[in-house]
């Protein structure tokens, strides 16, 4: 019954895609190098892209990608997943060979014929544009930004990889961590270098916990399959590193961790981000005690990058909200119904070519509702041109969890972006940072401070010390103890090298510390 359900639907899509609404064919707008594509064909197309497209992901349309990214990139990646290996003498690259993802990962049989993929060739290839239009802002990025002032560390490394920057404002470290060569640093407020300590890979990200902290140690950076990534547990005595013991081990590629009792049972639990990249999941470690733990799997999909644990619908209860940037990209809430049980919802869904990068909790309207700042613009996979739709974005809450876009701003490769009130003015202002910016046209895009006007008019901000590094990562919080929020940005100067930039990255600084002018208003004044 529910295959011939099915079979009703198709067909309804069907001749609403060949038919317009005065009984014609449908016609469509073709690129400059496929107008002898047949309509008839292209159709076709639309409607089995709607079929097996949709089937794991959001349908992207035609439009978000220019026909050569389509044709050379995302559709050779697509076909074996629908068990189609080749198409018109071209071998599609797979990860059948990978040990860690294997032949049985892809279908036994191929899930179309050769002649219906051909009509979704046809259809994104034919009907996209031949290149991508500009981005277009309400206002230019400005040089001069006086409310924060640069402070560069004494100490250089050459090619830079940094890929963590994190402050313990309590204590008045902070730490980095470069890719390189595997180290993970600990630093003073005089940007100074104290202790390193060496793990198997790079760390990605910290949750402090007592007098420990849990590293996210993610293995291999580069896009791999194996389960080589841990939970490290470092322990300090002062600046300096004392101690350094594994949690546990397996994971694909973890990014981010977020700690909590999720079951009540008084000990801290512990959810990790394994990002993967064909393989992945977002799990969380029931902690036993004795340093034992339990892993249950909330979504076993790769692209698993953020995550934070917050009650909220106030029952007592920790949920989890979650973002994936790979595949079937969004944004999902898992509400903890109690014993370790939770219910997964989709918030918001974004098609596979956004390339999502960062999301946070801010209440930007004042409702007392969590709203949702997020960011899009990793370039680095099968479509590497910049996109019109890379930037960050607001979505408002409406008090019951759903979400509606109320502000964007375009950024080429935007990578994060942050929510505090940096000039002290009693709104939520944005700190953002770029890592596949169009630097070559727009150098000052990498670093970008949206001071708020009011009813989200937001006008942009540069520096001329922002084209030092490729920043990658960023944290925020007042690292100098004066009560203004200060920016801790981390240059990666290694990364895919399709981006030209008249400054070489290598030699510039691993991190950059904006210290915040503006001091914070006198208590009862």
């Amino acid at each position: 019954m529910r295959y011939r359900q099915s079979f009703v639907v198709a067909a309804i899509i069907v001749v609403s895609a060949c038919v317009s609404q005065g009984g014609h064919p449908k016609t469509y707008h073709k690129n400059t190098h496929h107008g002898d594509t047949p309509d008839e064909n292209i159709a076709k197309g639309e409607v089995l892209a709607a079929q097996y497209c949709a089937s794991c992901h959001l349908l992207p349309g035609p439009e978000l990608l220019d026909m050569n990214s389509w044709k050379n990139g995302v559709l050779p990646e697509m076909g074996p997943r629908l068990g189609i290996w080749s198409y018109q003498n071209q071998n599609y690259p797979s990860n059948a060979s990978d040990p860690n993802v294997g032949r049985a990962f892809y279908p036994a049989s191929p899930q179309l014929s050769e002649e219906e993929w051909g009509y979704i060739v046809d259809y994104y290839t034919a009907v996209s544009p031949d290149s991508l239009p500009g981005q277009k802002r309400a206002y230019p990025i400005a040089e001069g930004l006086s409310l924060f002032e640069p402070h560069l560390p004494a100490e250089r490394l050459y090619k830079p990889a940094t890929v963590l920057t994190r402050m313990d404002t309590a204590r008045g470290v902070f730490y980095t961590s470069d890719a390189i060569n595997g180290n993970t640093y600990i630093g003073n407020r005089a940007l100074a270098l104290t202790d390193s300590v060496h793990l198997r890979g790079p760390v990605t990200d910290l949750a402090f916990q007592g007098d420990s902290i849990l590293a996210c140690d993610i293995g291999i950076l580069a896009p791999n399959n194996a389960t080589v990534g841990r939970v490290e547990k470092l322990r300090t005595k002062g600046n300096r590193f004392s101690a350094a013991d594994t949690v546990f081990g397996g994971l694909r590629r973890p990014v981010q961790l977020a700690v909590g009792d999720l079951n009540g049972d008084g000990r801290p639990d512990i959810v990790v981000c394994e990002f993967g990249f064909i393989k992945g999941a977002l799990s969380w470690w029931d902690n036993k005690g004795d340093g034992r733990y339990e892993r249950h799997v909330l979504r076993d999909v790769p692209g698993a990058i953020r995550v934070y644990i917050q009650d909220y619908n106030h029952d007592g209860l920790p949920d989890i909200w979650a973002q994936f940037a790979q595949g079937d990209e969004g944004i999902f809430l898992y509400t903890n119904k109690g014993h370790g049980v939770f219910e997964e919802q989709a918030l918001l869904r974004f098609p596979p070519c956004y390339g999502s990068t960062y999301f946070e909790l801010d209440d930007f309207n004042g409702d007392g509702y969590p709203d949702i700042l997020y960011t899009c613009g990793d370039n680095g996979d099968f479509s590497t041109v910049l996109k019109p739709y890379h930037g960050v974005y607001i979505f408002l809450n409406d008090g019951h969890n759903h979400f509606h876009q109320r502000w964007f701003f375009p950024m080429n490769g935007c990578y994060k972006a942050v929510a505090r009130d940096f000039d002290g003015d009693g709104d939520l202002d944005i700190a953002a940072i770029a890592y596949f910016a169009d630097f070559k046209r727009q150098p000052g895009e990498g670093f970008v401070y949206l001071s708020n006007e009011g009813n989200f008019d937001y006008h942009p901000y540069t520096l001329p010390e922002g084209k030092l590094g490729r920043w990658i990562t960023m944290d925020v919080g007042d690292f100098d103890g004066n009560g203004t929020p200060d920016i801790l940005l981390g240059n990666c100067s290694v990364g895919p090298g399709f981006l030209s930039s008249a400054t070489d990255w290598k030699k510039g600084p691993p991190y950059m510390l904006l210290k915040n002018r503006k001091k914070p208003p006198v208590s009862g004044k």
